[in-house]
């Protein structure tokens, strides 16, 4: 306890990172008050309608990276998601597209061509998005929680949200540049964090009202739940290193290489992405049943509508598995690490520069990543094991899946950086065991 509050006296005494940290927080602080203010034209008293929609299901995710926005009816109600959705997209084309290939390999201004493409491609997801979120309103809300109607409504409250959408953006923007971390990842974190105290509180009281072991059952809960979270910083922080040797090379009066280094091969090089590409594909059977009554839904259907089945978790747990070596496929790539390994003079000790480089590199990214995978079907799918053992839906959420590695990434990678300041100005760390690896560190 000693040292954690000389570690926070350290933190105050550097005044970049200090102000880092307030500047963060005051961001945040907007961000969440702006997911109260409700759209104009609609009465909040009569939100309870929408509320229940997203009480379970799909429609709780949505609300839950959005920080209860969705269900608030708030102007910034379609969250971040539409950027994400924007990026990935544009991440894909330059995959496949040889001129987003070239725009990224053309450093500082290719990433700005980027960026801007995705805000473009984020404005044009938000035109789709936002009449589609007004359609659902006028759907759940009755005609009296309605103070304006007709076009006048629409184009006024879709322009609202596409502003709140970008201004949110523009909030992560200054996050990342004159705070603390990725402020993107910082606002979809504050938003699944937001609905964690209620959660808990519901659990509690649904365990209290249990006769006979009500409360020793909840505290088994969060030991399992501290487990799982373990289980999620092994799997964000896993490495497998690979020795690289450099040659010696004179050049002029100095010498280079002559030294071991390791290339760090992630565990779970994707980290979240094939959870969200698997969680896009299992939605399509969802909006199929959302159109057809339930009489005549097929079991397909009814099968794959239901998020505790055993064929909708199987399924989705198997397609993380592949997405899982699809995208480390695209994303690391062993030819490109061999030639740059040969351009430097590196090798790796017993195996032969070249074909046989690659061929060691592609083996050993395939056997981690199957562990990898499987790790993360796993995390994906606890949230419905459990709901079937009885946690209340919105805590079992917080059991896995998106939501518990998007909070144990972010906060790594927080922490990693409030760190590295400490480091840097000969104070000691957050940790006195090892330092802190994120994400992105090693």
């Amino acid at each position: 306890m000693k040292s954690f509050i000389q570690t926070l006296k350290n933190i105050w005494k550097i005044e970049d990172l200090k102000s880092r940290i307030l500047f963060t927080l005051g961001i945040l602080a907007i961000y969440r008050l702006c997911s109260y203010v409700t759209l104009p034209g609609i009465d909040p008293a009569q939100l309870q309608a929408l509320k229940s929609q997203t009480s379970g299901g799909i429609m709780s995710i949505l609300d839950m990276f959005s920080g209860g926005a969705f269900s608030n009816a708030s102007i910034v109600a379609l969250g971040i998601m539409p950027y994400i959705s924007a990026s990935i997209v544009v991440q894909l084309l330059g995959i496949a597209i040889p001129f987003f290939q070239k725009m990224q390999r053309e450093g500082e201004s290719g990433r700005r061509k980027i960026n801007q493409i995705t805000r473009y491609l984020t404005v044009f997801i938000l035109i789709l998005q936002a009449p589609t979120y007004l359609v659902n309103l006028h759907a759940q809300l009755p005609q009296s929680a309605f103070l304006l109607q007709g076009t006048t409504f629409t184009v006024v409250c879709t322009i609202i949200l596409i502003s709140g959408t970008m201004f949110i953006m523009w909030l992560g923007e200054r996050i990342t540049d004159k705070g603390l971390g990725n402020g993107i990842s910082l606002i979809i974190m504050v938003g699944i964090i937001a609905r964690l105290p209620m959660s808990l509180v519901q659990e509690v009281a649904m365990r209290l009202e249990n006769q006979g072991g009500g409360l020793v059952a909840f505290l088994v809960e969060i030991v399992i739940w501290l487990v799982v979270i373990a289980i999620n910083i092994l799997l964000v922080q896993g490495v497998r290193k690979i020795p690289v040797q450099y040659a010696k090379r004179i050049v002029g009066n100095k010498q280079y290489g002559g030294v071991r280094q390791y290339i760090p091969l992630k565990v779970n090089a994707a980290g979240v992405m094939p959870i969200i590409f698997a969680q896009a594909l299992m939605m399509v059977p969802v909006t199929l049943a959302g159109f057809a009554s339930s009489g005549s839904m097929s079991g397909f259907v009814t099968a794959f509508s239901d998020i505790t089945g055993f064929w909708y978790n199987f399924v989705n747990a198997v397609l993380i598995v592949l997405f899982t070596y699809f995208y480390t496929a695209v994303t690391i790539n062993p030819t490109q690490m061999a030639e740059d390994m040969k351009r430097n003079g590196g090798f790796i000790p017993g195996v032969k520069p070249g074909k046989k480089t690659v061929e060691y590199l592609d083996s050993i990214m395939s056997r981690i990543t199957l562990p990898g995978s499987l790790f993360l079907a796993f995390v994906a799918i606890l949230p419905a094991f459990a709901k079937i053992l009885g946690i209340s839906y919105q805590f079992s959420q917080f059991f896995g899946g998106t939501t518990l590695l998007i909070m144990v990434g972010v906060v790594l990678d927080t922490l990693q950086q409030i760190e590295s300041h400490l480091l840097m100005r000969h104070y000691d760390g957050l940790m006195k065991s090892g330092r802190i690896k994120g994400r992105s560190g090693t």
